[in-house]
């Protein structure tokens, strides 16, 4: 199909009308008469701004142009007006563009960069089938005006003071050039000083820039600042704060007049009855009476307030007063509107599961969310499940029940033994997190396993990006019961799989610190990165008995320890609104040590599957070199595991058409462990790491309606560890394996 539309689209000069030549484009040329910084910036913007655009071309030809060529026939057929919808364009011909305008434009944009009395001149030049044509644009600079003072006119107080305060800390310095934008940026600063300095009514625009060149013959001149004449009063007066009201528990429905007006912390909570305890709410705002207009409080008031997970809106106005409180400010009252959630949800889902390891089957679960359940901005989540799974391959049929009961409590504030500093928490009040679960895992012919787990911990945005996560207690305890001769048997056979799972009892802490830019879409370099450390049996020694010959245990349960660290790395380029190239990086290492010879089996790292090497199954990559002789098919792929982890991908995203996205991507990870394992030959990782990546390319289709996106994933292996050496470099497409999952990779 591409070689058709590539040749086919060669023949567009025969559709080309005789007395019309085809636009192929503009160069640009500056000749100055004085040294210019960032020359090459300067011609990149006058470049930019020469119109119009010439036809889209393709590897030399016009693909658009043609099929519009091709569908002006009064039959073009049905292929034809399809490809013209979809990549088709119009003709750019010469005798639509106007020179004189670009002109105008390249003089008018060099002047507002203060290269003035610079003038454009341009040039048809008519290629040799005379058919085409292209122009050349010379843009011929003076000089430009150099800035020899900044200084601020006489005006009013108090705004002369505050204006001058601001002007003192410009980077505006004698020397620089002129330039209209480094002009409006200027207004922009001394508007934001202003008001955070209680300017409630002021306008940038009121702000006036005057150039004085007569002091001078030698191109500068004298900055000066004023305030337009047109300015009202109210506009050069600080605001200070009067009331602040804040409505707990708003409905535009409620006649507010009836509700109880409570004062407290000089505030005044309106509420008909106790919605929300004040002194759980009260630190959430700050914004006080008496003290000036600071939008910037507004901001962090309105951000800290939509964070506590119980309010659904929250609209803070502003009400000018006419009284005023001296004859130098004037007074702006408050009102916060807090439009609350439901306050309790019950929510059921039915899910059909399959995963990358051939397990499917139906899923049911259960929700409850009470919001606000002690009035204090309290969220109580519970949820329960129930899952069958079947997995049908390698000559075995294995399934899986499960059952799952989890309860989480978060609380908007921080409970610690000592008090915290709330200033410290300027943009946000930290989260404290509790949770308990249980689940039941039961898979036929092999093994029951039952699993507890505890969390306390504290969640804190500390700015836009950065995020903070910390579980300073986290337990988690698995008993495997009921285990079948057969498993018995895997478990004796391999000594790794077996003391992985005997570590039942797991405690300690773990932190995690996310810096993530990808929630600012239209930043075109994009950073992700998330650091998490796990720490397991450290602070649990502390209590047993310290007798190096015996394993030690509390609570007459043997205990893990461990130290485990990893780093998930991310960035993404932005061509454009559709265009994205997305790179991901991730190491990871875990060390035992003390009572745990291995890294306990859930703890533990692997590779495979549609989050992460897409062209192996989930856990079959590794460790290292590693292949095991079962089928893998069956249930064995339990032990392609390992306590270090690399992994890179990268993949490029483009639109096709409607919510329709595509992909080509390649991958490259393994898993290993740090020391020999009898059981796993080739699984220590080396120097020669690299040679045991396994590597995969592939495509995607992803169907993104406003966010929500469903992946499917076509991978192949192009170096399969499982291949013997010298014949794993191959393009498999017999291999290729299917992803199918919700969300991108990264």
């Amino acid at each position: 199909m591409l070689s058709i539309v590539y040749f086919q689209s060669c023949s567009i000069a025969k559709y080309i009308p005789e007395d019309e030549l085809l636009y192929t484009g503009a160069s640009l040329t500056l000749e100055t008469d004085s040294i210019i910084e960032n020359k090459s910036e300067l011609k990149s913007e006058l470049e930019s701004t020469i119109r119009p655009v010439p036809n889209t071309k393709f590897l030399g030809m016009y693909p658009g142009l043609y099929y519009y060529y091709k569908n002006q026939k009064e039959k073009p057929g049905f292929i034809n007006r399809w490809l013209y919808k979809k990549i088709g364009e119009e003709p750019v011909y010469q005798s639509s563009i106007e020179t004189f305008e670009v002109e105008d434009i390249l003089v008018n944009r060099l002047e507002n960069h203060g290269f003035f009395y610079s003038s454009a001149s341009s040039e048809i030049l008519e290629d040799e089938d005379n058919s085409k044509s292209s122009i050349a644009y010379n843009a011929h600079i003076k000089q430009p005006y150099i800035m020899g003072t900044y200084k601020v006119d006489s005006l009013p107080d108090p705004i002369f003071s505050e204006i001058k305060k601001s002007v003192a800390n410009t980077e505006f310095k004698p020397g620089i050039r002129f330039d209209l934008d480094y002009l409006k940026t200027e207004r922009l600063r001394i508007d934001s000083d202003l008001k955070k300095a209680g300017y409630y009514n002021f306008n940038s625009e009121f702000l006036i820039f005057e150039a004085d060149t007569t002091r001078y013959t030698n191109k500068k001149f004298d900055l000066y600042l004023r305030l337009k004449s047109s300015v009202p009063k109210a506009a050069t007066l600080p605001y200070k704060i009067g009331k602040i009201n804040i409505y707990t528990n708003y409905d535009i429905k409620k006649d507010s007049v009836k509700q109880t007006v409570t004062r407290y912390n000089n505030k005044s909570y309106i509420q008909d009855e106790e919605f929300f305890k004040l002194r759980h709410l009260d630190p959430f705002i700050t914004l006080n009476e008496n003290e000036l207009y600071d939008p910037e409080a507004s901001r962090n008031t309105a951000r800290r307030l939509s964070t506590i997970g119980t309010y659904k809106f929250v609209n803070i106005q502003y009400e000018e007063q006419d009284s005023t409180l001296t004859d130098s400010s004037k007074v702006v009252d408050a009102n916060i509107y807090l439009s609350p959630l439901n306050k309790r949800s019950l929510r059921a889902e039915l899910q059909a599961v399959t995963k990358s390891n051939n397990f499917a089957g139906p899923a049911l679960e259960f929700s409850y969310n009470n919001r606000n359940i002690f009035n204090g901005g309290e969220i109580l989540s519970l949820s329960a499940n129930i899952g069958y799974e079947l997995q049908v391959g390698g000559g075995n049929s294995i399934s899986n029940t499960s059952l799952g009961l989890k309860s989480e409590l978060i609380l908007p504030r921080v409970i610690f033994p000592i008090k915290i500093n709330e200033d410290f928490f300027e943009y946000s009040i930290p989260k404290t997190k509790t949770s308990i679960g249980i689940d039941y895992l039961n898979r036929t012919e092999l093994y029951t396993l039952l699993s507890g787990t505890a969390e306390f911990g504290y969640s804190w945005n500390a700015n836009r990006y950065t995020t903070h996560e910390i579980n300073p207690f986290s337990i988690n305890y698995n008993n495997l019961i009921n285990t079948s001769d057969e498993f018995e048997a895997i478990l004796d056979e391999n000594s790794y799989l077996e003391q992985s799972f005997e570590q039942q009892f797991i405690a300690g802490l773990n932190y995690s610190f996310i810096y993530n830019e990808m929630i600012n879409t239209s930043k075109k370099h994009q950073l992700y990165t998330n650091v998490t450390f796990d720490i397991a049996g450290n602070a649990l020694s502390l209590f047993d008995s310290k007798n190096n010959n015996e394993t030690q245990t509390i609570f007459g349960l043997e205990y893990a320890q461990y130290v485990k660290a990893d780093i998930d790395f991310r960035y993404h380029f932005n061509f454009d609104n559709e265009n994205k190239l997305a790179t991901r990086l991730f190491a990871g290492y875990g060390i035992p040590y003390g009572n745990s010879e291995y890294m306990p089996y859930i703890k533990q790292y692997y590779s495979g599957g549609p989050n992460s090497v897409r062209a192996f199954r989930i856990r079959s990559l590794g460790p290292g070199t590693y292949v095991s002789e079962e089928d893998t098919d069956d249930d064995y792929y339990i032990d392609q595991t390992g306590n270090i982890r690399l992994e890179a991908n990268l993949e490029y995203r483009f639109p096709l058409f409607s919510y329709f996205k595509g992909a080509v991507f390649a991958d490259a990870g393994n898993v290993w462990n740090s020391t020999e394992i009898e059981d796993v030959p080739g699984g220590k990782f080396s120097s020669d790491f690299i040679k045991e990546l396994g590597i995969g390319v592939g495509v995607g289709l992803r169907v993104d309606v406003q966010g929500f996106v469903i992946r499917f994933d076509f991978a192949t292996p192009i170096h399969d560890l499982a291949l013997e050496e010298g014949k794993r470099y191959e393009f498999q497409y017999k291999e290729t394996t299917f992803n199918f999952a919700i969300g991108y990779p990264f």
